[in-house]
């Protein structure tokens, strides 16, 4: 499985940066992908995930300014709107195969893509 994320850049606050995720290699259905990121020096955090039947979840911390999306079973993206320079990261793609919307346990997220950089300054 390779998760390829583009579409990071380098944006004033306020503006606004589209991500997506495209997902191959035998991706299964259903699945959950989602999307975590991690400044240096912290931890990764959860931003958003999204399953096959278009179950969404979006953190606290960025509800209300993005909002994550599917195409098909392998792309997903994640609009970001009034972007906040604390929303400067690198943004990585990730993928749950085989979960379903009912499943009370959030997914585990074994695979992951490269990351790209977000960078809003003020």
């Amino acid at each position: 499985v390779q998760l390829q994320a583009s579409g990071g850049g380098a944006v004033q606050a306020g503006e606004s940066l589209r991500l997506s995720c495209a997902a191959s290699g035998g991706i299964a259905s259903p699945n959950a992908m989602g999307w975590y990121r991690q400044v240096p020096g912290k931890q990764r955090e959860w931003v958003a995930s999204i399953t096959t039947g278009r179950k969404m979840e979006i953190a606290d911390f960025v509800k209300g300014r993005f909002t994550i999306s599917r195409d098909s079973k392998n792309i997903i993206h994640l609009q970001m709107s009034s972007l906040k320079v604390e929303d400067t990261a690198v943004y990585y793609c990730a993928y749950d195969p085989y979960y379903n919307d009912y499943e009370d346990d959030p997914p585990r997220f074994d695979y992951w893509g490269q990351g790209t950089q977000v960078t809003v300054s003020s």
